[in-house]
């Protein structure tokens, strides 16, 4: 069975709506949550792919968020074994410094509906033309420069990249899993920081949600088309040790 790695940074954010689309398609996932003090795994062999999902605070907080370092290996453990990543958010801009871009601390909150437009670079790419024209929910924290090598493939109306692609790793600032029921969480989750426009956040993904539901079914069958998600990766085999009682 295809099994994804799933690595949630808040109580509120998870896969979200895009749980059913992968149980649909007979896939599993098994959530990781370092803030807890749960460590991350080693190595990547034994899962299909790499899911990152937002957090509350930029990439470059250490203090809150001390498992950035670990997270980063992973991603280039992903990277090296050929194994698809995907990023939503605080993901996304961690697979973006993974790249080679450098994160910036402000501004700490980002959150705004806007029209994805698809770039050059994004010509070609199923997710970008999947959200091309679509109103979508940007929402992370802190800011990473792309490095040169790096184009998007996807901008705001403001032409600020908010997805990326390098290879079989797409890092999206948008954010195609959240529900409103997922914000309502966010706003009542203790201590998180919170954009200053989030009850009108919430309120126009309220008004959107149809449409939002639409766009993130053509962005999860972009994702499976152009990472092969349904293709289960070479697993090395688990063996069980048993202990071997001394006779003599």
């Amino acid at each position: 069975m295809k099994q994804f790695l799933v690595v949630q940074h808040t109580y509120s954010e998870f896969l979200g709506a895009i749980e059913k689309q992968l149980e649909d398609r007979d896939i599993g996932f098994l959530y990781f949550r370092p803030f807890t003090g749960q460590n991350l795994p080693a190595n990547a062999l034994q899962y299909d792919a790499l899911w990152l999902l937002g957090g509350a605070c930029p990439v470059t907080d250490r203090e809150r968020c001390p498992w950035v370092d670990d997270e980063l290996r992973l991603i280039r453990a992903f990277r090296r074994a050929g194994r698809p990543i995907v990023g939503f958010g605080f993901g996304g801009e961690l697979v973006a410094h993974a790249l080679g871009g450098t994160a910036h601390a402000e501004p700490e909150q980002r959150a705004y509906w806007t029209t994805a437009r698809s770039t050059e670079a994004g010509r070609d790419d199923p997710v970008a033309r999947a959200v091309d024209g679509r109103k979508v929910l940007v929402m992370t924290n802190g800011h990473v420069e792309l490095p040169p090598q790096v184009r998007p493939i996807v901008v705001d109306e403001r032409g600020d990249w908010i997805a990326v692609r390098e290879g079989d790793a797409y890092g999206l600032l948008f954010r195609p899993e959240l529900k409103p029921g997922t914000v309502e969480d966010m706003i009542m989750e203790e201590g998180r920081p919170l954009p200053d426009d989030i009850g009108g956040i919430l309120e126009e993904a309220r008004a959107r949600w149809q449409q939002t539901q639409l766009t993130t079914g053509q962005v999860v069958a972009a994702l499976v088309a152009a990472l092969d998600l349904m293709r289960e990766r070479r697993k090395p085999p688990v063996f069980a040790l048993r202990a071997v009682r001394d006779e003599g």
